[in-house]
């Protein structure tokens, strides 16, 4: 039985789940912070210690502007009613990416991290703004900078996610299959699920199924 420490999630299928309905890509983002919460749960009972989320990439700077700033007031919104919640469930907070957005959501994300930054239940790493390529790239730079050795294990050390250890599993929802720029160095050796619902209709059964399938399957790490 593989234990498993970390599940990282590309929430993929928010947006056509609201149009597949009659209504709009917002309604279905909307939609998706439920399955966000269902799974923060289910997580927490399966005693997972880390859950990397995938919320928005670099290039979703490029969906329309009202789609871009209903995203952040989602977020605001969420951070704002749930993070005392978050903070007595004793799980942390942590911020992967860059943070270039308006000083009151950096202010409120800056708060939901410090507030946190304690607690050892459960670590979420929320993706905003994160591309792995620059990651992996200013990575290098740093390196070069401050004289380091370019090799696997600095780079690892200066990564976004230094202390983290790689996701087990990568979950994708909405019939997809590609990365998406998405934790490229980390998931080396992750299993990978593509998972055809979309994000909103996503639950607690379907994760434990592929929680389950994780637990059975055998790992070699490149050995017989």
């Amino acid at each position: 039985m593989n234990p498993i420490k970390h599940v990282a999630i590309i929430m993929d299928g928010n947006g056509r789940w609201g149009i597949n309905r009659g209504k709009s890509r917002n309604f279905g983002h909307k939609a998706g912070i439920k399955t966000v919460e269902k799974i923060i749960k289910e997580s927490l009972k399966k005693k997972i210690r880390y859950l990397t989320l995938y919320a928005f990439s670099t290039e979703n700077w490029k969906r329309p502007k009202n789609e871009i700033n209903y995203l952040f007031s989602l977020l605001d919104s969420f951070l704002s009613s749930k993070i005392e919640e978050l903070n007595n469930e004793k799980i942390r907070l942590f911020i992967i990416g860059k943070k270039k957005f308006n000083k009151k959501l950096i202010r409120l994300l800056n708060f939901s991290e410090k507030l946190t930054s304690s607690n050892k239940r459960m670590q979420i790493n929320l993706a905003l703004n994160y591309g792995s390529k620059s990651e992996i790239i200013n990575t290098v730079n740093y390196l070069k900078i401050k004289k380091l050795k370019i090799n696997e294990k600095n780079i690892t050390k200066n990564l976004y996610t230094q202390n983290i250890p790689d996701p087990d599993i990568l979950i994708r929802t909405g019939n997809r299959k590609r990365l998406s720029n998405f934790l490229l160095w980390q998931l080396a050796y992750s299993e990978i699920f593509f998972e055809k619902k979309l994000w909103p209709d996503f639950n607690e059964k379907d994760y434990n199924k592929i929680l389950s399938m994780f637990k059975k399957t055998k790992r070699n790490f490149g050995k017989i």
